[in-house]
């Protein structure tokens, strides 16, 4: 396996996660093992799943044939909305890490808040006690909004760690990054392509032809010069390799700015309220 060279960023508790990790939605269980394995062997040491994709179990499959130590990765999965509620939360968890064969899980996120159901305090309770008993290294979110954070961490000793977006060049959610830097929560992009509809734009093709990469490449470096931390997927070997290699150029400011006028609203997925 390739040692890692992605630097890390140090979550609200200390605790580390890589800057640049690898997701798997919408990748067949019986496709993810093999998946996973071309990412480790690339480099990529922190693996992003959710209950709801299905594949955590090849998530599993994957770490286990890899033989790295434990300790070098990050595994990421998050509890679906049906599951929501204290006991139904614990539950949920104990079932993920069946399927990934593990001890512990470096972050447990709630998928989405859920607004309708009125759960995910309940859920967060949950997940205190979790990172409480060790089984959670760090414990956050995914697609919350301000009001939504604010609910959960009103008289909630534990601050989320992290809160998972959809975020990129379309859709750069400016006002909810603030919040999260406010609050010490840490950004991570969800659909950083999304799903490829940036990758057309002329600005960004002009710059892919400067530096001789790929329109993916530039954006995925625009997003780590923002600070983000982002979860690119792929099946493909060549270009999960390529989505790796984003650390051997930087973008100006001029640049940056270039790819921050492509903001339009633009959602590949729905919006977090009116998913329940």
């Amino acid at each position: 396996m390739a040692p890692s060279t992605v630097p890390t960023a140090t979550l609200n508790n200390g605790v580390e996660i890589p800057r640049l990790g690898f997701g798997v939605f919408q990748v067949p269980d019986d496709e993810t093992a093999a998946a996973v394995t071309a990412a480790l062997e690339t480099g990529y040491r922190s693996i992003d799943t959710a209950a709801v994709y299905g594949n955590e179990a090849g998530v599993g499959r994957a770490l286990a044939a890899s033989g790295l130590p434990r300790e070098e990765l990050f595994v990421t999965t998050k509890l679906w909305n049906a599951d929501q509620g204290y006991d139904a939360t614990l539950r949920a968890f104990d079932a993920s890490l069946a399927k990934l064969g593990l001890d512990h899980v470096d972050l447990y996120l709630i998928h989405w808040p859920a607004p309708a159901r009125d759960l995910y305090r309940d859920s967060w309770r949950a997940l205190e006690r979790l990172a409480e008993e060790g089984r959670i290294r760090a414990a956050g979110v995914s697609n919350f909004q301000p009001g939504h954070l604010l609910r959960l961490m009103d008289g909630s000793a534990l601050i989320p760690a992290v809160n998972q977006i959809e975020l990129h060049p379309g859709l750069q959610q400016a006002e909810l990054r603030t919040f999260h830097a406010e609050h010490e929560i840490a950004t991570e992009a969800w659909s950083p392509l999304a799903q490829g509809a940036v990758l057309d734009d002329r600005s960004v093709g002009d710059l892919a032809a400067r530096y001789g990469k790929s329109p993916a490449q530039i954006v995925l470096r625009w997003h780590l010069q923002l600070g983000n931390i982002v979860i690119p997927k792929s099946v493909t070997p060549a270009r999960i390799r390529e989505n790796f290699d984003v650390f051997s150029f930087s973008l100006t400011d001029e640049e940056m700015r270039a790819v921050a006028a492509l903001d339009r609203g633009l959602r590949t997925g729905p919006h977090p309220d009116e998913l329940n």
